[in-house]
């Protein structure tokens, strides 16, 4: 297999596809994946690491609402890691990830990751390359150890948004007064260095061991429809069933 390259991916659904139908879709894939989030609950032996990443603007804390919305709020936890605390960067990188890794019976969504430490460290050059190969080689370690000592489910999410949605997305949070919240100068200044993060992002996609998936994300819908049947076919093949009724 070639490698991975962004620009040559596509950012929307494909043209033949019926939006209306496609919703309908989601809508009954949403359902079965409460149901199976429950029954992951209920026989305690897998967990699930669901991995967001994405430019900003890409859609990570919708396709999280949108894909998981009708699971139970217990059993499920959402993470986000930001800019590590003075404690967090007198650690290792994965100190700070390890611990909010899902226990059996659990499914975590890390809304960003812990490949931020490759990617907007890379990017600005607070690391050097042998750190980022290091830190690569740790990662895939990491996850690695997830899958085969807890029985971990690793799913990565890589929403692939163009620049001209990405100037919608982050306009509408200066446009629509209920987005303001999500508003942040700083995504801006970011953008400008929107080559040299899909190169980081290339980088990652092609030497990770754990694969990743591409999803378009420039219409919503579809991100949807993409992210909910890969969601509801990986927890199928766990062939899961609840336990049967204690005895006295």
């Amino acid at each position: 297999m070639g490698k991975i390259k962004i620009a040559d991916l596509p950012t929307r659904a494909p043209k033949d596809l019926d939006k209306d139908k496609a919703r309908k879709i989601v809508k009954q894939r949403r359902k079965r994946i409460a149901e199976l989030h429950q029954l992951l609950i209920a026989e305690g032996k897998h967990s699930v690491l669901v991995v967001l990443q994405g430019m900003d603007g890409s859609g990570k804390d919708g396709g999280t609402r949108n894909v998981f919305g009708e699971c139970a709020p217990y059993g499920l936890r959402t993470h986000s890691f930001k800019k590590p605390t003075e404690e967090e960067f007198a650690h290792d990188f994965l100190w700070r990830v390890h611990k909010q890794a899902p226990r059996k019976g659990e499914l975590v969504i890390f809304n960003r990751s812990h490949y931020e430490d490759v990617l907007i460290q890379r990017v600005h050059k607070w690391i050097t390359e042998e750190q980022v190969e290091k830190r690569m080689a740790a990662i895939n370690m990491f996850e690695n150890l997830l899958q085969f000592d807890n029985n971990t489910i690793v799913l990565k999410f890589f929403l692939n948004i163009s620049q001209e949605q990405q100037v919608i997305e982050l306009q509408e949070r200066i446009d629509d007064p209920e987005k303001h919240w999500k508003h942040n100068a700083g995504d801006w200044q970011e953008r400008k260095h929107w080559d040299e993060y899909m190169r980081c992002y290339e980088d990652v996609l092609n030497n990770s061991t754990t694969p990743w998936h591409v999803v378009p994300v420039d219409q919503r819908w579809y991100r949807d429809y993409v992210m909910t049947e890969i969601v509801q076919e990986a927890l199928e093949g766990l062939n899961m069933q609840y336990p049967p009724l204690k005895e006295v």
